[in-house]
């Protein structure tokens, strides 16, 4: 386990100085940079450690150098793209990958499950980019606030990434390239203890990455 976090230390270490080396850099060239630098193994392990799953996911899937630039620059298209048919969304392009975030409160009722009416335009729009950019894998990551116990915040967050995952689905989008995860509380990005920390808290993160043949062709440079 001591083997484990020094790697992360020390690959962490490595990224800042990246950043820091390379803050002129486009998002696909910093892309490339850190992929190139931190390897997938770490960067899903230090995804998990800075308590972001969807982070993990787009650096543990990163392939880094050249495919890893190629593999950017189409991310950039695609997150141009969401984010001029998506307003209801938070749209980041990180490393070789982009994560779409929306506020439970544009999706869902309070301690609701079922998609409100008005957010159904926002993911119509997602599944159109998705099945426009086949060659990627999504994972929907669902979070609450602290309110409420453990077990019902858990079991909401995973209800209502499966939601947004059905949804997509019936918009004519491969099942098999989705996968949910809930996290309930146990990924805050703001304070707890005020009212809009917590609704910053209650959100849905979606992380957009390569597939395996997207790889391939950017390995082979198309």
């Amino acid at each position: 386990m001591k083997a484990i976090r020094n790697s992360i230390v020390a690959v962490a270490i490595g990224i800042s100085v990246l950043g820091a080396g390379c803050s002129s850099f486009n998002k696909t060239q910093k892309g490339a940079a850190i992929g190139a630098g931190a390897g997938g193994t770490i960067g899903a392990l230090i995804g998990h450690s800075a308590g972001n799953t969807a982070l993990g996911a787009i650096i543990g899937g990163a392939v880094g150098g050249t495919a890893g630039a190629l593999i950017g620059h189409k991310m950039d298209k695609q997150a141009a793209e969401i984010k001029q048919t998506v307003p209801g969304a938070s749209v980041v392009r990180q490393g070789e990958g982009i994560v779409v975030k929306f506020d439970s409160g544009i999706l869902f009722d309070v301690n609701k499950t079922d998609l409100k009416s008005a957010a159904q335009t926002n993911l119509i729009n997602l599944a159109a980019s998705l099945q426009k950019n086949p060659q990627t894998n999504i994972t929907i990551v669902g979070h609450t606030d602290n309110t409420g116990s453990d077990d019902l915040n858990m079991g909401l967050s995973i209800k209502r990434a499966q939601a947004v995952k059905n949804f997509i689905v019936a918009n004519n989008v491969d099942g098999s390239r989705l996968t949910t995860v809930g996290k309930g509380e146990s990924e805050p990005i703001a304070d707890n203890s005020t009212a809009d920390g917590r609704a910053q808290n209650r959100r849905v993160e979606i992380a957009i990455v390569a597939n395996d043949q997207m790889k391939q062709q950017a390995a082979q440079g198309n």
